[in-house]
């Protein structure tokens, strides 16, 4: 009777980790739960803002997304290492979960970063949106720059540097060109040739910006759809990685004990060795075939 009760817990326990683990995969591998989040919502909803009348499912979504936000990824680590340790009595799991610490706070940080460089890409089509309508409008450019700038953002930490140099009548593409040097800003760059174009030889500067702001959003658009093109191959990852987990509470359930034979005897030790190297360079190898599609 006891060993029936213990070998339920065992694959009750076993279910939750498996869970947990390809729930956090799919985080980290797919862009976070919150671009997941908002990218159903564009799908399904037809991407429209969120109001008073929003259904009592995008609700929860968003209750989720920011409950989700609010938990560090990495500590999921440690948390399925204290589980597993001790359902397998072992403190390995608990080391293994320890190392996993720092590798998913790297991923995070990574993934946040971009996030950031996102949005300041979308904020440099925004400023040349605005400038370009504040031009139309017969204002001159230092002027339209001020007006555009506190709109929208764009040019992201270096927005007192380039304003100071339109109102003070500086040197303005230099300024951009400096401020193009954030992440996300490369778009900056751009603006500063049309800057320069337009004052040295009296072009129109609202029909460059138009262009401009045409490449971006084509170039923004061209890579989303990159993305999503890949995100098969992301699945795929993801899956892969979850079958061990899929394994183990398989072999739990059929009263193998598998936790005990991978922890406690030198056989499964090794095969626990080999599996998880080979686990991590497939994982790392199919993520950087991602990546580097991505980066075409």
């Amino acid at each position: 009777m006891d060993e029936g009760f213990w070998g339920s817990v065992r694959v009750a326990a076993g279910a939750v980790c498996a869970g947990a683990a390809v729930w956090l995969l799919a985080v980290l591998l797919l862009g976070g739960w919150h671009s997941a989040a908002r990218r159903a919502r564009v799908l399904f909803a037809g991407g429209g803002p969120e109001g008073p009348g929003q259904p009592p499912s995008d609700r929860i979504l968003r209750q989720l997304t920011q409950v989700s936000g609010r938990l560090r990824a990495e500590w999921w680590a440690p948390a399925a290492g204290l589980v597993l340790a001790v359902l397998g009595a072992s403190v390995l799991p608990v080391v293994a979960g320890a190392v996993g610490v720092p590798l998913l706070r790297r991923t995070r940080l990574a993934r946040a970063a971009r996030r950031r460089q996102e949005r300041q890409a979308d904020a440099v089509i925004a400023l040349c949106g605005a400038l370009a309508g504040e031009v139309r409008a017969g204002r001159q450019p230092g002027e339209a720059l001020l007006c555009a700038a506190r709109d929208s953002g764009g040019l992201g930490d270096a927005q007192s540097a380039v304003l100071a140099a339109a109102r003070f009548g500086g040197d303005v593409p230099a300024a951009l060109a400096g401020a193009a040097r954030q992440p996300g800003a490369e778009g900056l760059r751009g603006l500063a040739a049309c800057w320069r174009v337009a004052v040295d030889q009296g072009a129109g500067l609202a029909a460059g910006l138009d262009r401009l702001e045409g490449a971006l959003r084509a170039e923004r658009d061209q890579r989303a759809d990159l993305r999503a093109q890949l995100s098969g191959a992301r699945v795929t990852a993801v899956m892969l990685a979850g079958l061990p987990a899929l394994g183990l509470l398989l072999g739990t359930a059929m009263g193998a004990d598998p936790l005990r034979v991978l922890l406690h005897t030198g056989a499964g030790l090794g095969c626990l060795v080999i599996g998880g190297v080979l686990e991590g360079a497939g994982l790392w190898w199919a993520l950087r075939i991602v990546r580097a599609a991505e980066a075409m």
